[in-house]
């Protein structure tokens, strides 16, 4: 399996920087290989040129020599090779072998290599046989012959490897130290852009959308000389725009909770007055006129929803001031039986449908509001479906939560306003909503109520199949 690149900017800068350093020494270690094997050879040339072909001429006697006419070996170096050739055949071959000659065997191969062997008087390099590779030369005789003479190749190419060895010590050590002093020079380099990723991250964690949030601290020693530097600043900038707008919008919202709270207290005793006025002129025991009654009527009706909106606003703008709830056990079972049971009496056409554990489910909270929370998602259902609707209550457990789902098999919820269902004054039809006596404020009272416990509360809707879920730590 291809291991994938590094991703990281330290491991591409640390990467890039070994591979630029290993190009080079590749680079210096062909170069110098090359150059020392041409100047090698260039003396290896040298040397043979300066012989002249004197041992290779000496060989010119097929039959044994006497002492007279011996092969010249004199200043010629050992494993000098030299053959003589006439009408492109070689008749003679040897080798020096110390003070004196020695035979040498050639196979086909060896003596068409010698018979092709350029007579230019420049070296070039065969192989034979039983001696290994040669530099050789080729030269013309005095009897017009081809007189070759050849010094081994072995030295140059041992020379040349031995250089090749300490090159690939060298170079592997350089590249060892360079990486890891690349990778500490690298991540002491890059430590400015740690703080600014890390800052990042830290601002990327906080719960923006809500309350109060303490911006952290801006960034020290930005310098703008750098790129980093300038990173750096960029940042304390922005987190200083974003501070500004968190504090303006805390201060806004703070002041909308003042006014719903002030508002709410100040409208609960005049809603009140109004709604007794109008209930005891409806038990005046003289004639009222039908008129009269029916705007009575209406002007009680319109207080009590009144009164019912205002009580919402005020357990909002208790549950925005993050006021503490009760921390009781808390029997859903039970709970969601009642919730029903005043479910099926206010709506007797439609369908309720319980689905419950055996085992009493218990958790820890309000009593109260989480009653008031699932009494507000039987409401909704019961509200926006018409009568004859199957609505189901199901109850679930499910490692450290505990699920209760409301659903039914209405209308559904239209796509405009499903995105923002839990919402405020969220109303999926104002005429009716109004008639009913809704306040738009009930599924926003379910959504702070289960956020509240530690909670979430979600919805999926489709024509046919609309599900509300709540989840509470168990």
């Amino acid at each position: 399996m291809k291991r994938p690149p590094p991703r990281t900017l330290r491991g591409q800068l640390t990467t890039g920087l070994v591979t630029l350093l290993a190009l080079a020494c590749l680079t210096v270690g062909i170069t110098t290989t090359l150059a020392l094997r041409g100047f090698l050879l260039g003396r290896l040339d040298e040397q043979l040129r300066a012989s002249g072909g004197r041992f290779a001429a000496s060989l010119e006697h097929e039959t044994e020599p006497d002492a007279d006419n011996r092969p010249d070996t004199r200043g010629q170096a050992d494993a000098t090779f030299g053959a003589r050739l006439l009408d492109g055949a070689v008749t003679r071959a040897a080798v020096v072998d110390g003070a004196a000659d020695r035979p040498v065997r050639l196979t086909s191969r060896d003596r068409l290599a010698l018979v092709n062997v350029p007579m230019d008087g420049n070296g070039h390099s065969i192989r034979l046989s039983s001696l290994g590779t040669y530099r050789v030369t080729a030269v013309q005789g005095d009897d017009q012959d081809s007189l070759i003479t050849g010094l081994p190749l072995r030295p140059v190419e041992e020379t040349v490897h031995r250089l090749e060895a300490v090159e690939a010590v060298v170079f592997g050590t350089a590249l060892l130290v360079t990486g890891v002093a690349g990778a500490l020079w690298v991540r002491v380099s890059l430590h400015p852009l740690h703080r600014v990723t890390a800052r990042a991250a830290e601002v990327a964690g906080l719960p923006l959308a809500s309350g109060e949030i303490a911006m952290p601290a801006p960034l020290p020693d930005t310098d703008p000389r750098t790129e980093v530097g300038r990173v750096g600043t960029a940042l304390n900038d922005m987190l200083g725009h974003v501070e500004k707008a968190l504090t303006s919008r805390q201060a806004s919202e703070q002041r909308l909770r003042h006014f719903a709270a002030d508002a709410s207290h100040e409208l609960r005793t005049p809603v009140a007055n109004i709604r007794g006025h109008a209930e005891l002129a409806l038990r005046h025991h003289g004639p009222v006129p039908a008129e009269v009654r029916r705007a009575l009527e209406r002007v009680q009706g319109e207080s009590q929803r009144m009164s019912r909106l205002v009580d919402d606003l005020l357990l909002l703008v208790r549950l925005d001031a993050g006021r503490p709830l009760a921390h009781e056990a808390v029997d859903l079972t039970l709970l969601i039986l009642d919730a029903t049971d005043d479910a099926r009496a206010a709506g007797p056409g439609h369908h309720w449908l319980l689905d419950l554990p055996e085992e009493p489910v218990t958790v820890t909270g309000d009593s109260h509001r989480l009653q008031q929370a699932i009494g507000n998602l039987l409401a909704n259902a019961r509200t926006h479906t018409p009568p004859g609707t199957d609505v189901s209550i199901t109850l679930t457990t499910h490692g450290s939560g505990v699920h209760v789902s409301v659903s039914d098999n209405g209308p559904g919820i239209p796509d405009e306003i499903r995105p923002e269902v839990f919402g405020r004054f969220v109303r999926a039809d104002h005429a009716r909503s109004r008639t009913n006596g809704s306040t738009g404020l009930g599924l926003a009272i379910v959504h702070a109520v289960i956020t509240a416990h530690g909670g979430t509360a979600t919805v999926t809707s489709r024509r046919g199949r609309t599900t509300f879920r709540l989840t509470l730590p168990h």
